[in-house]
């Protein structure tokens, strides 16, 4: 007699990532510390009429909503690891989190250059030496943000050595990257608008604060779009050109019976874990077991499922 089984029951695990409690609890630190920090900038930009500072504020705003994002996206990711209406895991939840905060950058630095350019055509008297004050505290800050977010950024790095010819390079969280891209950038607008505030006591050149906005607007919108590139590719499984693509390939055409890739599909399904679809065909009886073991050598490859035609 059949027995019918729910979804729950036939589906085994497709938890291939587990989330970082380290980068967890950091990330949430970090949102506090950049929260409390921007409403002190954005009061004293606006009582001292500093552009640099105010800029530095509102662009502080977006990354303690940026760094909230990213907590709530680890947070998603813990809390619906076993929900079998993901199928492969929640791994993209931490990843569409790293691709939201790199818009929310994307827009920071289009407000930048915008109120930079109107406060060119439009200057004000600046108060120096409260907006500098105010300015190094926000730097601090984003200094102990950037330590807490870097140091598990690197802890969580790790290479794949399967033998002393084969290694991969480094896979990053993504959305850890884009917590700390987002402090790097608050880091940047303070140095520079420091250095602007620092300019106008020395040589009156008050034109420095809107002008190291825009400088500021610019490499923000660089590093935006370089974490749209990288999140965006993994979230539309742009990854068959990839090296572990290849080595799969490698491994067929390496066994001594001739058979033939009619259909390969490769995913990311984690931080540097990948599933695959293989489609063969042969001659010759092909054993799927042997296959399966053959591929398993890269440990990367956490899922993969085998089709003879």
């Amino acid at each position: 007699m059949n027995t019918i089984k729910t979804l729950k029951e036939i589906s085994h695990s497709h938890s291939f990532d587990t989330v970082n409690p380290i980068a967890k609890k950091n990330t949430l630190y970090a949102t506090f510390l950049t929260f409390a920090t921007m409403i002190v900038e954005i009061i004293g930009g606006y009582y001292y009429n500093s552009m640099a500072l105010l800029a530095d504020g509102w662009h502080m705003s977006s990354h303690a909503l940026a760094l909230g994002m990213a907590y709530m996206a680890y947070v998603m990711a813990h809390k619906y690891a076993n929900d079998t209406r993901f199928n492969f895991g929640t791994y993209k939840i931490e990843v569409l989190g790293g691709y939201t905060s790199a818009i929310l950058l994307v827009v920071v630095a289009f407000f930048m250059f915008y109120h930079s350019v109107e406060r060119i055509i439009n200057p004000t008297q600046i108060a120096y030496k409260e907006a500098i004050i105010i300015a190094i505290v926000g730097l601090i800050v984003n200094l102990i943000c950037a330590w807490l977010l870097k140091n598990d950024h690197h802890h969580h790095d790790h290479d794949h050595n399967h033998n002393p010819n084969h290694s991969h390079e480094h896979h990053h969280d993504v959305n850890l990257k884009a917590a700390y891209i987002h402090v790097l950038t608050d880091a940047l607008t303070s140095i520079l608008a420091i250095t602007a505030l620092i300019g106008g006591i020395l040589w009156g050149a008050s034109w420095l604060d809107p002008v190291m906005g825009i400088v500021g607007s610019v490499l923000v919108t660089i590093w935006a779009i370089g974490l749209i590139k990288q999140s965006g590719k993994i979230l539309l499984d742009a990854t068959m050109d990839e090296p572990i693509v290849k080595e799969i390939m490698d491994v067929i055409n390496s066994l001594e019976d001739k058979i033939i890739i009619e259909d390969l599909h490769v995913w990311r399904v984690g931080k540097g874990k990948y599933g695959c679809i293989l489609t063969l065909s042969s001659k010759n009886e092909i054993n799927i077991k042997n296959i399966k073991q053959e591929l398993s050598i890269h440990e990367e490859l956490v899922h993969i499922n085998v089709e003879i035609i």
